[in-house]
């Protein structure tokens, strides 16, 4: 396991166990470590939190966890927790930021300035050799290409990369993150890619192996892609695509927009072309894409930050004396509300409050969306 240095094995485990019990996600893993400190304490608070919402609670088995570890050795990949001095600090930046992932090759390379570069699935001819060119030059400047190894733009992103000579720095670098488990090869006809990646680069899954790529783990690929780089391009995408999810999650993050401008006589144009009409960087060449980055000191350029309804549905599937988790509950409908406006009507602190959220949240009643909003579940 890859860990930081004051973490024991039998954290590590703890940790692992806690991440994959029922109910509990990022947001929720981060506020029950630092409320008991270790994993440990916090598997052993879990039921009574729970049962002070209503509902009895039991955590994920000892041996599901000693499974998943097995076949993680087997895939030939290792754990990478958040706090690891290997774990990208763009990333750990984020809200969401995923406690625990699973790698196969150097997780160095996340920590080199970083760019993702996506775009849609049934890309253009020109759009695949467009986004081969600009990973090629990108990876040649030194930067490591960031991508979600689907079908198109994708792909030939991780192509350009692995194709360049990496400026000084060996061979060109790409990180992929997919949606499935560390084991699993998606889409299949990838598989040979994915297997590269992870000899010459860097690969990134979320899920347990043995996962299968659902729809709902998408979005969650598409943030960790986001979070990884200072910037996001976006080569050819339909106006309600993942891709210009993944651009807009990047706008919240603070980190810069780009979009190559397309033809609006073809629809996977459009998508591009309204990002660059709501504020993203208009780019034509790596060397735009290089210039822009090279000097980004976390204040973009862009401004895609606007709240986008699709982009907000797709990210809330990512995840004392004072009142209790039950007078909380009451002021909650399935509307999503901001915490801190839940704060200011409850009257009470901000630390009961959070409280009340996370034992709703363990006993399956909470819901948590983007920008720090929550609802019943």
């Amino acid at each position: 396991m890859s860990q930081g240095a004051a973490l024991t094995q039998d954290e590590a485990f703890a940790r692992i166990r806690l991440l994959r019990s029922p109910n509990i996600g990022p947001v929720t893993y981060r506020q029950l470590l630092a409320r008991f400190g270790t994993a440990g304490s916090a598997l052993d608070a879990l039921p009574d939190l729970a049962g002070r919402a209503g509902k009895p609670y039991r955590a994920v088995s000892e041996q599901r966890v000693q499974d998943e570890i097995a076949a993680v050795r087997k895939s030939g990949a290792r754990y990478l927790f958040h706090d690891s001095d290997d774990y990208s600090p763009l990333l750990a930046a984020i809200e969401s930021a995923p406690p625990i992932l699973t790698v196969r090759g150097d997780p160095a390379l996340a920590l080199r300035p970083c760019v993702a570069i996506v775009g849609a699935r049934n890309a253009s001819a020109g759009a695949v050799k467009l986004a081969r060119d600009f990973a090629h030059g990108l990876a040649a400047a030194g930067f490591v290409v960031v991508s979600g190894l689907a079908r198109g733009i994708d792909g030939a992103a991780h192509e350009g990369a692995l194709s360049a000579d990496g400026g000084g720095d060996g061979g060109g670098a790409t990180i992929g993150v997919i949606a499935s488990g560390i084991d699993i090869a998606y889409p299949p006809e990838h598989g040979r890619l994915q297997d590269r990646i992870a000899g010459e680069g860097l690969l990134i899954a979320e899920q347990p192996p043995g996962t299968e790529p659902l729809a709902r783990h998408f979005p969650a690929r598409n943030r960790i892609i986001a979070g990884l780089a200072a910037g996001t391009l976006v080569v050819e995408a339909a106006p309600r695509s993942g891709s210009l999810i993944t651009a807009r999650l990047a706008g919240e993050m603070g980190r810069e927009v780009m979009a190559v401008p397309g033809s609006p006589l073809d629809a996977r144009s459009h998508g591009c072309n309204q990002l660059i009409r709501d504020g993203a960087v208009l780019v034509q060449s790596p060397d735009d894409v290089a210039e822009l980055l090279s000097g980004f000191d976390g204040v973009p350029r862009s401004v895609v930050r606007e709240a986008d309804p699709v982009a907000e549905q797709i990210a809330a599937q990512v995840t004392s004396d004072e009142p209790a988790a039950t007078g909380i509950a009451d002021l909650l409908t399935t509307a999503p509300i901001a915490v801190d406006e839940l704060i200011r009507q409850s009257g009470a602190s901000a630390s009961a409050v959070q409280l009340a959220l996370l034992e709703l949240e363990i006993a399956g009643r909470l819901v948590r969306h983007a920008a720090g909003r929550v609802s019943l579940g």
